[in-house]
């Protein structure tokens, strides 16, 4: 049940396009074509079990975690707006 002015369902329909959003943002960062022995950014040997769990890996753990947390911070707001600027 929406409130206000929105049609019935809207509050929902902005969750699920935040939602779809999100999960393309992660499909398009996937490592694609071979993978590497070694990392691009330090040299890092990536060890085998990695690269057998993650095709096309090209960075070492130690190097990923740094560019995840870089990508976090980047992407921590909500470009669609707040769940009670939607409400208002």
């Amino acid at each position: 049940m929406a409130g206000g002015w929105s049609r019935d369902g809207a509050v929902q329909d902005q969750i699920d396009a935040s939602v779809e959003d999100a999960v393309e943002q992660v499909r398009n960062r996937l490592p694609q074509g071979k993978g590497l022995p070694h990392c691009e950014e330090c040299d890092a040997e990536i060890p085998q079990a990695r690269r057998q769990a993650v095709p096309g890996v090209r960075l070492c753990v130690c190097c990923q975690s740094e560019l995840d947390q870089q990508q976090e911070t980047l992407n921590s707001y909500n470009r669609r707006g707040s769940k009670d600027s939607q409400l208002r």
